[in-house]
C-alpha cells in the first residue's frame, strides 16, 4: 500500500496487511498532490467495502484496484453532469475571489439566502460592479466578520498555508455491540442510512453508501430548499423527503425513522442540530448502537468550529488558494482542479461508516473539510503521474425524473452505476423500504 493510502487507512483503523493496486492516469494536476489524495480516499472506501463484504459473507477480502481516471471523473461529477443536454448549475455570479484594500476575500453566494445576507451585510445591490467597488475599499478580515455576523459567507484569503494540524478522522466508540449483518451480495445491502446532509461532501458519502446497497433516505427541512441540479448529481441511488422537525407530526415521523436506522450522517455545522435533540451524545443516549458520522467545514475545536463553510472557503482560509496562486500573473488566488476537499472527505466519511459496520460497534465519527485540507497541505508526498486520461468510459446516461442525466459513474468498480436515479427532491414518503 502506498504511504498516502496507508496514512488514511490507518486513520480509519484499518488492517495494515491489505493492499491496493492503481491503474495510473495523469489527472487532477495542481501544485498540491490532489491526485494522490483523491485516489487514496477512493481506495480506502473500496477497501472498507471489500472488508465489510468479506465479513458479511465469510469470504476472503478480494483484491482492490482503483482506476485514477475513474477517480478524477467522479471528483468533478458536478461539472460532468448534463440534464437533457444542458450543463448543471455552476458557481453563482457573486461567488468567487474579490480584491480588498489589503488582500482578497472569497465569497459563497450559491444559495439565495446566502446571497441576500452577503448583499445586506455590505449594503450593496445585487450587482457585481457594486460589490466589487464596496469590497475594494474594505479590509479583508473586516469583510469576513461583517458578513459572518449577518449570516453570510465570506473569508479572508490566507497568504500562506495554515500550520494548524487537524485530525483526518476522529473515532469515538460506544460500548454497544451492533447486530451482525446477514450475508448480502452488496457490501451495505440492507443498511438503513438517515442522511441529514447538504451540498457535496455529505451527499457524496451517502451517494456512495447507496451505490454499495444501503437504503439511504435524505431528510431536509421544507424551509431550506435545495438546487435541483445539485440533487440530480448527488442524489443518485437515494430517496428524499421533507420533514419539519418543529411540528409534532413530522417530529414523530422522524423519530420513527431514527428508531429503525443503522447509520445517521449529519453535515450541518456543529451544534446546528442540537436544538432538535440530535446532538451525537443525545442520539447515543437513546441508541448506543448507532453509527453516527458527523461532517463539518472547520473541525470541532477553535473559534471557527461552529461556522458555516464550503470547500471553496476552506481552500481560501487554509492557504490552499495561496499555494495554487503561484501561476497567477496578477496575484489572484488559485483553486484546486476539483472541489477535492468535498469529494475526498465524502469518500473518507463513507469509508469510516463501512469500517464501523464491519467492527459491529456503535461509533461517533467526526471528519471535516479542514482536516482533509490539513492532510493535503502537510502530509502527502506526490508520486509520479503517468498514463492518458479519457473521462468518456466513466460517464453514463440514465433516465430520471429530471430528464436524461449524463453523469459520472461511481469510481469503486470498473462497471455499473446506481440501482436507481435520484427521485425528485423532497417527494418520497418518509419511510424505509
Amino acid at each position: 500500500m502506498d504511504p498516502v493510502t496507508a496514512h488514511a487507512w490507518t486513520a480509519l483503523g484499518g488492517r495494515p496487511d491489505l493492499t491496493v493496486d492503481y491503474k495510473a492516469a495523469d489527472v487532477l494536476n495542481a501544485r498540491l498532490p490532489v491526485r494522490d489524495m483523491a485516489r487514496a480516499t477512493v481506495a480506502v472506501c473500496a477497501l472498507a467495502a471489500a472488508e465489510l463484504a468479506a465479513r458479511r459473507n465469510n469470504t476472503p477480502i478480494p483484491p482492490v484496484t482503483v482506476n485514477e481516471a475513474a477517480v478524477a471523473t467522479a471528483f468533478i461529477s458536478e461539472r460532468h453532469l448534463r440534464i437533457n443536454g444542458r450543463t448543471g448549475a455552476a458557481f453563482a455570479p457573486l461567488s468567487g475571489f474579490w480584491r480588498t484594500a489589503d488582500g482578497w476575500v472569497r465569497t459563497h453566494a450559491n444559495y439565495p439566502h446566502h446571497r441576500a445576507r452577503l448583499l445586506e451585510a455590505l449594503d450593496v445591490t445585487e450587482d457585481r460592479t457594486a460589490l466589487e467597488r464596496a469590497l475594494a475599499t474594505r479590509q479583508a478580515a473586516e469583510v469576513q466578520e461583517t458578513v459572518y455576523a449577518a449570516g453570510g459567507l465570506a473569508v479572508a484569503v490566507a497568504t500562506e498555508p495554515d500550520q494548524t494540524r487537524r485530525p483526518l478522522v476522529e473515532t469515538r466508540p460506544t460500548n454497544a455491540e451492533r447486530r451482525a449483518l446477514p450475508p448480502s451480495s452488496r457490501p451495505a445491502g440492507g443498511v438503513r442510512v438517515l442522511d441529514l446532509t447538504r451540498v457535496i461532501a455529505g451527499p457524496v458519502a451517502t451517494r456512495t453508501l447507496a451505490f454499495l446497497g444501503a437504503d439511504v433516505l435524505r431528510v431536509d427541512s421544507p424551509n431550506l430548499p435545495e438546487h435541483p441540479d445539485a440533487y440530480a448529481d448527488t442524489g443518485m441511488g437515494k430517496r428524499s423527503t421533507l420533514l419539519d422537525l418543529t411540528t409534532r407530526h413530522d417530529r414523530q415521523t422522524f423519530d420513527d425513522l431514527l428508531d429503525q436506522a443503522d447509520v445517521v450522517v449529519t453535515g450541518y455545522r456543529p451544534g446546528a442540530l442540537d436544538r432538535h435533540g440530535l446532538a451525537p451524545e443525545a442520539l447515543h443516549d437513546k441508541r448506543p448502537d448507532l453509527v453516527i458520522a458527523q461532517l463539518s467545514a472547520w473541525g470541532y475545536t477553535g473559534d471557527w468550529a461552529d461556522r458555516r463553510g464550503f470547500d471553496s472557503l476552506v481552500q481560501a482560509a487554509t492557504g490552499i488558494a495561496a499555494v495554487e496562486s503561484a501561476e497567477s500573473t496578477d496575484g489572484t488566488p488559485g483553486a484546486l482542479p476539483a472541489q477535492a476537499l468535498d469529494h475526498g472527505t465524502g469518500y473518507l466519511l463513507a469509508a469510516a461508516v463501512l469500517r464501523a459496520l464491519t467492527e459491529q460497534r456503535g461509533r461517533h465519527l467526526r471528519l471535516s473539510l479542514a482536516g482533509t485540507a490539513s492532510w493535503l497541505l502537510h502530509d502527502i508526498e506526490p508520486s509520479p503521474a503517468q498514463g492518458d486520461y479519457d473521462p468518456e468510459p466513466w460517464l453514463v446516461e440514465t433516465a430520471s425524473p429530471y430528464g436524461t442525466l449524463r453523469h459520472a459513474r461511481p469510481p469503486l468498480t470498473d462497471d455499473g452505476t446506481w440501482e436507481h436515479p435520484p427521485t425528485l427532491w423532497g417527494t418520497d414518503e418518509p419511510r424505509w423500504r
